[in-house]
């Protein structure tokens, strides 16, 4: 792929803020003829699309930076970080996030906080600058091009605001950066609720729509990704402010089906969504371009580089970034006998087999020339090694062959199928056996030219679906749902395959519903989002997660670093 002029151009653009912050002379006296400012920064086009954007990068590190992703997926039944023989231990902080007994000391509760304002920082000091334009013309543009602007970063800022009334829920609402020296009082999340709501409504018909943008849709906030915003807004309303607006959800994901903000489509493939070609997918809806010679925060960071056991890299010949150190994996469904438990939630990997024709259900494999299959690591997996002869991945502890399975244990060197006496299972007993990992985004070889050139797909049409499902199956629409949920979900299984819902719905329940979007939505950051809005996440049982003494824990509490710099901020009640 080639490389991506966005991300060139913040580059550039953050240099240029460095020379700005660290330029001119140190001899105070001294008279000086000519001066950059934040009065006089904006000279010609170029200086305005460089401003328009630097809020972005920031933002897209935000997917995983801050530990967003490890929070929004370790606290639900999805991932599990355990102490792997005292790897990734680290004081026990990410067993808390399992158990819910994190407190405002741990540092991930500042660090989620600072990230998200980062972006709205950057996001509203940008918007102040586009605002204070009165004549485009100077610029050799128009004041459509100036408003399409405006509208994209508000936007921007309507998702980074969305994401922390869903992680803290009592916010400060930023609207302004230049010339504060604090920050301002926190506001009641039907305030916040409102205001994320006029931001999206008031920003929608200056977007550019995606087939105007062609090509260059990629990045940018378009009409339908804003539409999608308001579409998560009201999704959760009732979690946010009491209040459920599943009716306008309803309208709003209706409205972009029917094509009202831009015309989308879904893809006929399960993994196309994730692969090299989306950028220009019309089932993305929003999403941050990457390519393995600039940016690609979900390839690395907290994300899903994160995601493979140790040495998987040489099963895909894939060695750009060096061996794994697997930070996460699936939670087991079943216990060191193989027996499954019997909790309802959780047991993500058994979610899958319980539609046993589903094509993710292979062992991920790369095929060649840019195409896999399947979705998981499972099992053994064999490659040539160094010396020309068939070897298989192997553990740094042993090194034994590894055989990644749906438990939790030490297992160390037995084979499969292999009863071993130590019976424990829980986040402080596990080995690199233990667990078993999905591939969404392909890890191409590294003679492949195409590896690592996904875009992160923020928001993909399939959620549109999945909401529209949910609201009619709300309304008591099953069968309305079901159709919903099939239209998506027929790229998993064969063509007449018996695990398709009845046309009637019958097949639909509380928890088939969330089951559903856990296995659509498997690892992209969200379930937490789904447990809460569910009523499960503070009374639900998974593995090695006991029910929790009250629901204050549905929202994080302020990091105390936080608070000791800003202290007109309330700690959040609980905590």
């Amino acid at each position: 792929m080639k490389r991506s002029r966005f991300f060139n151009t913040i580059r550039i653009a953050s240099v240029a803020l460095v020379l700005v912050l660290t330029g001119g002379c140190t001899n105070l006296d001294e008279v000086l003829s000519d001066r950059i400012t934040s009065d006089n920064f904006l000279q010609t086009k170029e200086d305005v699309i460089r401003d328009f954007l630097r809020p972005f990068e920031h933002s897209y590190w935000t997917i995983q930076g801050g530990a967003t992703f490890m929070l929004q997926e370790n606290s639900s039944d999805e991932l599990m970080t355990p102490n792997r023989q005292g790897d990734w231990f680290d004081g026990g902080q990410f067993q808390r996030v399992h158990y819910h007994t994190w407190t405002p000391n741990d540092g991930y509760t500042s660090d989620a906080w600072n990230a998200l304002y980062g972006g709205v920082t950057l996001a509203t000091n940008t918007l102040e600058d586009l605002q204070g334009i009165t004549d485009p013309a100077r610029f050799n543009m128009t004041q459509a091009e100036l408003d399409d602007m405006i509208a994209e970063v508000r936007t921007l800022r309507a998702w980074l605001n969305l994401r922390l009334l869903d992680f803290y829920r009592n916010i400060v609402l930023v609207k302004k950066v230049k010339g504060e020296s604090q920050g301002g009082l926190q506001v009641p999340p039907q305030e916040a609720f409102s205001y994320i709501e006029q931001e999206l409504k008031e920003s929608i018909p200056n977007l550019p729509t995606r087939q105007s943008l062609g090509a260059n849709a990629i990045g940018r906030w378009t009409q339908g990704g804003a539409a999608a915003l308001l579409v998560r807004l009201y999704l959760n309303a009732k979690v946010y402010t009491g209040t459920d607006h599943f009716a306008d959800c309803a309208t709003v994901c209706t409205d972009i089906l029917a094509g009202k903000y831009g015309q989308y489509a879904l893809e006929s493939r399960w993994d196309a969504p994730f692969d090299y070609t989306n950028p220009t997918s019309g089932e993305t809806v929003f999403g941050f371009p990457g390519s393995f010679a600039q940016t690609h925060w979900q390839y690395d960071g907290g994300m899903y580089f994160w995601m493979l056991p140790v040495n998987a890299t040489f099963y895909f010949g894939f060695t750009d970034f060096g061996t794994a150190n697997p930070k996460y994996a699936l939670q087991p469904g079943r216990d060191v006998d193989s027996t499954e438990y019997s909790f309802a939630l959780g047991k993500p990997f058994i979610k899958f087999q319980k539609y046993p024709d589903d094509v993710r259900l292979k062992t991920y494999k790369n095929l060649g020339n840019s195409k896999r299959e399947g979705m998981f690591l499972q099992g053994y997996l064999p490659y040539i090694n160094s010396n020309g002869r068939v070897d298989t991945v192997r553990s740094t502890k042993g090194p034994y062959p590894l055989f990644f399975r749906d438990q939790v244990g030490l297992f160390l060197g037995a084979k499969p199928g292999t009863k071993i006496a130590d019976k424990t299972s829980n986040m402080n007993n596990a080995d690199q056996n233990s667990g078993i990992t999905p591939v969404k985004y392909p890890y191409y070889p590294s003679s492949d030219l195409n590896k690592i050139s996904s875009a992160y797909a923020e928001i993909r049409l399939a959620e549109i679906y999945y909401s529209l499902a949910e609201c009619k199956y709300r309304a008591g629409d099953k069968a309305g749902a079901a159709v919903l949920l099939n239209t998506v979900r027929a790229r998993n299984y064969p063509a007449g395959s018996p695990s398709l819902y009845k046309p009637d719905g019958s097949q639909l329940t509380d928890q088939e519903m969330l089951d559903e979007w856990g296995r659509e939505f498997l690892v992209e950051g969200r379930r937490r989002t789904d447990m809460i809005r569910w009523g499960v996440f503070n009374t639900g049982s998974w593995w090695d997660k006991q029910p929790d003494a009250d629901n204050h824990t549905a929202i994080f509490p302020i990091g105390q670093n936080v608070l000791n710099v800003s202290t007109q901020l309330k700690q959040n009640p609980g905590y």
